[in-house]
């Protein structure tokens, strides 16, 4: 429910009055703006805004309800609350309510926000639109105590300057001035005395829904390692990669700068950071010193990264205080937990989990470097990764809601959602019915699936305008058709991929349409509407289309030249195929094994579990090819990659979370452990377990309680359900 508030939405004045550009249209539309339509000088601004408030009486309970454009971190009293909200479209944007119970007393208090607007057209938030500010209400035993208006301070801050971005113009780089930054401003006898008063913004237009999933779990995290190569030159490590930001304090002269380069890779025998990273991603930034004692530095984003090295005047940094602010979303890993007797398994499932904790942050993002976007075809994979490694289903639900309010841009959904970047693939499309399918089955939700219909339901309209007589749909040209990424992995496909598409029909796009058409059905089926079958018809019309007789495989295209392995996958995962050629078809995978990309991993080995071929795909998981996860493993991986090998890709993230596709697999088809099945109190049951895995014991979190498996020697296979009605 939309919350109405009696606070006001608060600008710095620079953005008053400012009329918020149009950054939605179709990709390949020419947009309303043009990129040099926007200010420069509006861009990567960091605003602090703060206000001293009275609490009158001794206070039991506290909270408070706030919002920001593009994003915000809060202090109370001092003391660090929360950042966010999650990225959103204006017309339904979050707010985020804290308990600040013990935060909160009689007296006086004050808050501190500091809000970021960075400007920039991308994948991260609805940037580049003018809208900026905070809103927040503060309540104390049930009584709105403060609430934005113009008597709140601001000020500008300089010292982040830095004209340069990185990535895909996902951030900027932050050349860090400490002798800007009012140290102490978040604390209540700091002097505001020369800062500005804000404005109101009467005019805003942000809608403001409280924000469904939890706000990230921020912490700090010691190195693993840290060498002192030369006098003030430091390698730091650690351990694993992870998302945040560098933190650490100095002393030295006015003006003294110490340079920061972080990466996923070191370079020249292990003793500097690859901080021009593969991924298109340069880390490199400059720290000022003001030349006071203990000057701390305080980066406002964050990067994925592994390494730091730290190149400081000698006798500057202070080394104890090195070490990384981390972020992700709320997890606690003792929720999900598996060991085996298998040590290759074992450390899949560890750079599998790790990548999933990295990229989940305030939505499933593909990768928390170079995009730091959630794209729908990710989170097929990386949001039923997560809900097994996490128990927690609500970022999964934020997530088949981002991309249905995408809507609003195209019927047929964007393939990235929130962002102001507008991208758009046919293929990731198809899949949004099916991940509500995924995200029912495990809820129950059936509240939520009466509302997202509707959403569905346009999406078969949106489509339905590309289909040819027979059913089958072609040359979806306002869409990019991918089949798989990046292009060096697709078995050659042998059908013009580009972007906007081309004139002409193909196997997969065709493919996961039949599959779109049969998850939309089901979903009426459980929800009791009536329709008319056409999935029959579409079978038979691909068979028709694609099937080769003479080889008994299906192909790319009509003209019956090439059989590539996506061709073959997704008959058997939709039950397309004949009967009689289901066995030439597996026969021909298992061939082919992964010679695909890893997002296309997760389809490959769930249509050979569809037909029984569990332990080759268990084989497959824990192979020691060149496209296998082991691969990653070999080259280092403390994660999941982008592709199966550093090289197989011009700009390989070493972070990717598409890549966790053994993790839903093992757990759904190898154990056998459904979403149905969550209603056992105590069974036996027969695993489909490989002859490889002596033993294992495995617990997840689910909404209904907590399951644990056990196996040992082939004989025991029992599992536990206990209840529990608090689970989220």
């Amino acid at each position: 429910m939309q919350k109405t508030w009696m606070a006001k939405w608060i600008v710095n004045p620079n953005f008053y009055g400012l009329t918020p550009i149009n950054v939605f249209h179709k990709e390949h539309a020419a947009p309303l703006y043009k990129l040099e339509d926007h200010r420069d000088d509006l861009k990567n601004r960091h605003t602090f805004f703060r206000k001293v408030f009275d609490v009158s009486d001794d206070v039991e309970t506290a909270y408070i309800d706030i919002s920001a454009d593009d994003y915000y971190k809060l202090y109370i009293n001092g003391i660090f609350i929360g950042q966010g909200p999650a990225p959103a479209y204006h017309f339904h944007y979050n707010y985020n309510r804290y308990d600040i119970s013990e935060i909160v007393r009689k007296g006086k208090n004050v808050i501190a926000v500091h809000v970021y607007y960075q400007g920039l057209i991308n994948r991260v938030w609805n940037s580049g639109d003018y809208r900026q500010g905070m809103i927040a209400e503060i309540f104390a035993n049930g009584n709105m105590v403060e609430a934005t208006d113009s008597t709140w301070k601001y000020q500008d801050i300089k010292a982040y300057g830095s004209g340069e971005t990185t990535g895909y113009s996902t951030q900027f780089l932050e050349n860090f001035d400490s002798e800007l930054f009012p140290y102490g401003w978040e604390e209540m006898d700091f002097n505001d005395s020369q800062w500005g008063n804000v404005l109101e913004n009467i005019n805003d237009d942000h809608k403001l829904f409280l924000q469904e999933t939890p706000p990230l779990q921020v912490y700090e995290l010691r190195p693993a390692e840290i060498h002192e190569l030369d006098c003030g030159h430091f390698l730091v490590d650690f351990g694993q990669e992870i998302t945040g930001q560098i933190k650490m304090s100095a002393s030295g002269k006015p003006g003294e700068i110490i340079e920061i380069r972080c990466g996923e890779e070191l370079l020249d025998n292990n003793l500097a950071v690859r901080h021009q990273m593969r991924s298109n991603c340069k880390y490199q930034e400059f720290w000022r010193l003001s030349g006071r004692m203990n000057d701390e530095l305080e980066f406002f984003d964050y990067k994925v990264f592994r390494y730091v090295e730290i190149i400081s005047p000698p006798g500057t940094i202070n080394r104890n205080s090195i070490r990384a602010v981390v972020r992700h979303y709320p997890l606690d890993e003792s929720k999900a937990q598996m060991v085996s007797s298998d040590s290759i398994f074992n450390d899949i499932w560890l750079i599998c989990r790790n990548g999933v904790r990295n990229c989940s942050q305030e939505g499933y993002l593909d990768c928390p470097g170079r995009e730091k976007g959630q794209y729908l075809g990710d989170m097929m994979i990386t949001a039923q990764s997560h809900l097994y490694i996490s128990g927690d289903l609500r970022l999964f639900k934020k997530g088949i809601r981002d991309f249905a309010l995408s809507s609003y841009i195209c019927p047929g959904l964007m393939a990235v959602a929130p962002g102001s970047l507008m991208q758009e693939f046919a293929d990731y499309s198809f899949l949004w019915p099916m991940q509500l399918l995924i995200y029912y089955k495990h809820s129950g939700d059936i509240e939520f699936l009466k509302e997202m219909y509707p959403v569905a339901e346009g999406m078969e309209k949106y489509f339905r305008k590309y289909r040819r007589g027979d059913g089958l749909v072609s040359s979806i040209c306002d869409k990019h058709n991918l089949v798989d990424w990046p292009a060096n992995l697709r078995d050659g496909y042998d059908f013009e991929l580009k972007n906007p598409g081309v004139e002409g029909t193909h196997n997969v796009i065709n493919a996961l349409y039949i599959g779109f058409m049969e998850a939309i059905n089901e979903i009426r089926t459980i929800l009791g509407i009536p329709y008319e079958d056409e999935v029959p018809i579409l079978k038979r019309a691909f068979v028709k289309a694609f099937f080769d007789k003479y080889t008994g495989l299906f192909a790319d295209t009509e003209k019956m030249s090439h059989h590539s392995l996506h061709s073959n996958i997704f008959p058997l995962l939709f039950g397309i195929a004949p009967d009689d050629a289901k066995a030439r078809i597996v026969e021909f995978l298992k061939a082919k094994r992964l010679s695909c990309g890893v997002y296309m991993a997760y389809f490959y080995l769930k249509a050979l579990a569809k037909c029984g071929e569990y332990d080759f795909i268990y084989s497959i998981i824990t192979s020691k090819d060149q496209n296998s996860w082991y691969n990653m493993i070999r080259e280092g991986a403390t994660c999941c990659f982008e592709a199966w090998g550093k090289d197989l890709k011009w700009n390989t993230s070493l972070c990717h979370a598409w890549a966790s596709a053994p993790i839903p697999v093992f757990i759904e088809d190898i154990v056998g452990l459904s979403p149905a099945k969550t209603g056992w109190e105590e069974v036996n049951f027969t695993p489909h377990i490989p002859s490889d895995i002596k033993n294992f014991e495995l617990k997840i979190t689910v909404k209904t309680g907590e399951i644990r498996v056990k196996y040992e020697n082939s004989k025991a296979k029992m599992i536990f359900l206990r209840h529990n009605d608090n689970l989220k």
